[in-house]
């Protein structure tokens, strides 16, 4: 019931008023486990809670801004690092809706660095970022080779001093994966907001949005990257968007994106069989913020796997990592 409670206190923080002590903590442990707790401070601010959870919520409206400096100081490094290279740099998710003072940045957690570039220029991005202070995460020969391969991103490099996590895409969904977005088109048709640096176009970013949220993986997050779709589509012109997100092979997933954003944050929608399905992993956790269905959240990682490669492409992989995460010693 707390993820229930934390879509509620987003869509409608009025809402609110009333809530018991075991409400607040319910609420509190949701947001923090799927990492909107900074999403929801911000949408609180200025209404009147409990002294104990207005500290709370304080601190993570702090933390967000620190973490939002700390990407886009992240951010002006990469790009500083690049630019010997006179390549589009293109910022992705978070990052980028705080470096163009987006509704969908205002609270957000940052993790990860992501940037997209074109791929004929992904060697000279790796050696560049290399000379820069940057190493692989996780040195692992098949990992290594499984990412060059398949994916549609290098394999993770954390900074040696800030320690901080970038992803270098030069598409958004694995090579693998059923549908094709076209990445040139991605990068001709992203707006410039800084020397050196992009951002997708208010279409394409939701068209991202829902390639990682649907076509990608397990839903882990999903109600975070929902937030971000909601805040995105009234940036967005829906006959263009319709459009991008055609050209990019991903209109099903879009389509059904808005609707989830419209059942779950918005004024409501109907929805499909498979809508539903969607929305109960999205709410699967309980009062103290844990996972429940068990079996529907297994389901859907599964499925990640099933929508990133073919049966076999999947089997021989699966067997590979089990081999190796099961080596004698």
């Amino acid at each position: 019931m707390s993820a229930r409670l934390l879509v509620q206190a987003l869509r409608d923080p009025a809402s609110l008023a009333g809530l018991d002590a075991a409400g607040w903590n319910g609420l509190i442990a949701a947001a923090r486990a799927e990492r909107l707790i900074g999403t929801l401070a911000v949408r609180l601010d200025g209404i009147a809670v409990p002294e104990a959870m207005a500290r709370v919520l304080a601190d993570a409206r702090f933390d967000a801004v620190r973490e939002s400096r700390q990407a886009l100081w992240e951010a002006d490094r990469a790009v500083h690092a690049l630019a010997p290279l006179a390549i589009p740099v293109v910022l992705l998710k978070g990052t980028a809706y705080a470096a163009a003072g987006l509704t969908a940045g205002q609270g957000r957690f940052i993790g990860d660095l992501d940037i997209l570039v074109p791929r004929d220029h992904i060697a000279a991005v790796e050696q560049a970022l290399f000379a820069a202070g940057w190493e692989w995460a996780k040195p692992d020969p098949y990992d290594d080779a499984y990412y060059r391969q398949w994916m549609h991103e290098l394999p993770p490099m954390i900074h040696t001093t800030r320690d901080r996590m970038i992803d270098v895409h030069h598409t958004i969904l694995p090579l693998t994966a059923r549908p094709h977005p076209d990445p040139a088109a991605l990068i001709a048709d992203a707006m410039p907001i800084a020397k050196g640096l992009s951002i997708l176009s208010p279409e394409d970013r939701i068209v991202h949005a829902a390639a990682h949220m649907l076509a990608d993986g397990d839903l882990q997050g999903g109600l975070r990257n929902l937030w971000d779709i909601h805040c995105l589509l009234p940036e967005a012109d829906p006959v263009r968007l319709k459009a991008r997100a055609a050209l990019h092979h991903l209109l099903p997933h879009v389509q059904q994106a808005q609707r989830l954003a419209a059942a779950l944050y918005g004024t409501g929608a109907p929805l499909t069989l498979w809508d539903r399905m969607v929305r109960a992993r999205l709410l699967a956790r309980d009062g103290w913020g844990r996972e429940t269905r068990k079996a529907l959240v297994f389901a859907f990682f599964i499925r990640s796997h099933w929508l990133r490669m073919p049966p076999l492409m999947l089997a021989r992989h699966l067997w590979t990592k089990w081999r190796r995460g099961h080596r004698p010693q």
